[in-house]
């Protein structure tokens, strides 16, 4: 077994209690999330921690190495530090560390899901979130929870130009895909639940 999964193996059995950890291919190393929360890097065989509260009081009091990552041949040091062999030694600390930087990426992503406007999200313009807000759908939440019929139906109401590929792009925001990207099934039926709405 190569050294890098034995790593992310000794990662997954450490940091268990966090949840269920999956690790993916990113950026020549790997990541480890939990609910698909990215908390911790492996690169180079080596663990590193994203940065948190706790763990920046850590490395005051025990000095750890960056991560250093190469962008067109300069450093740029990212917010991950690594765990050394101390840090390996002491599953208690180790596990702390790790729910720190787990609640950490949480918290940057829940505010960073409040703070997205619509036009944010693939194939929405800001003529369409201006479209939007008229119809009374002014955030993400709402959007999503409408569904992308329902919001359709709404800005069907106050204009009447919009077509079948405004629909495509409402479910390929909700969804998260450019709306060529659309899974074909999904089109294929939102193709016709559109002509049959049409011909009423």
């Amino acid at each position: 077994m190569k050294k890098v999964h034995q790593v992310i193996e000794r990662s997954k059995e450490c940091l268990s209690p966090l949840g269920k950890i999956e690790s993916r291919t990113q950026f020549g190393g790997y990541t480890l999330a939990v609910e698909k929360v990215v908390f911790a890097l492996v690169n180079e065989d080596e663990l590193y921690l994203r940065a948190s509260e706790a763990l920046r009081e850590y490395v005051i009091e025990r000095p750890l190495e960056p991560l250093i990552f190469r962008k067109r041949g300069l450093p740029v040091s990212l917010n991950y530090f690594k765990v050394d062999e101390a840090l390996w030694q002491n599953a208690e600390h180790l596990l702390a560390l790790s729910a720190s930087a787990l609640q950490a990426a949480q918290g940057e992503l829940l505010t960073r899901h409040v703070s997205l406007r619509l036009k944010d999200l693939p194939n929405l313009s800001l003529r369409i979130e201006m479209l939007l807000r008229e119809a009374g759908i002014c955030t993400v939440k709402h959007l999503r929870e409408m569904g992308a019929k329902q919001c359709w139906l709404k800005l069907k109401a106050i204009n009447k130009h919009v077509g079948l590929n405004t629909l495509l792009a409402l479910q390929g925001a909700i969804s998260g895909h450019h709306h060529a990207a659309l899974p074909p099934a999904v089109r294929a039926e939102l193709s016709e639940w559109y002509k049959d709405t049409v011909k009423r």
